[in-house]
């Protein structure tokens, strides 16, 4: 099987992606299904601490957030980008909604990619349609 484009990195936390092979295989079919192209993408776990100081420093807001995402393509229709997501903010979020760690993991990353998809959830009906793309993507998790 040819090497993934897709990495998964930490920094400031200790954490494991389970099935890391079939969870790479789901984001390139996800992507595949928007005809977009995978050049490279990066997901980022970290600790609230790391991307808050992202948060402040690159977008200038001064709050927690479980995911950024930067868009590093210059080319319409190629993914090329970096997920950061906080692991804290999803443990915390796994417990609000009483779902597994794993569950909410995949709905973080999923939305990160879809804002890379050129998505976006800046109004209250952007945010809908969001939901709903997250949990077309969620559906297609075959583990």
């Amino acid at each position: 099987m040819p090497e993934s484009p897709i990495e998964f990195f930490t920094e400031d936390v200790e954490f494991e992606i389970k099935n890391e092979q079939k969870v790479k295989e789901w984001l390139e079919e996800v992507i595949s299904n928007y005809s977009f192209e995978l050049e490279s993408l990066n997901y980022i776990l970290c600790s609230d601490e790391y991307l808050h100081q992202m948060n402040v420093e690159y977008l200038d807001h001064d709050t927690l957030t479980d995911v950024i995402t930067f868009d590093n393509s210059d080319v319409e229709g190629v993914i090329e980008g970096d997920v950061f997501i906080s692991i804290d903010r999803v443990v915390d979020n796994a417990q609000s909604f009483n779902i597994t760690v794993e569950n909410e993991l995949h709905r973080v990353m999923a939305h990160g990619l879809l804002h890379l998809l050129g998505f976006d959830d800046k109004t209250p009906e952007l945010k809908d349609l969001m939901r709903s793309k997250e949990n077309a993507a969620l559906e297609a998790l075959k583990f």
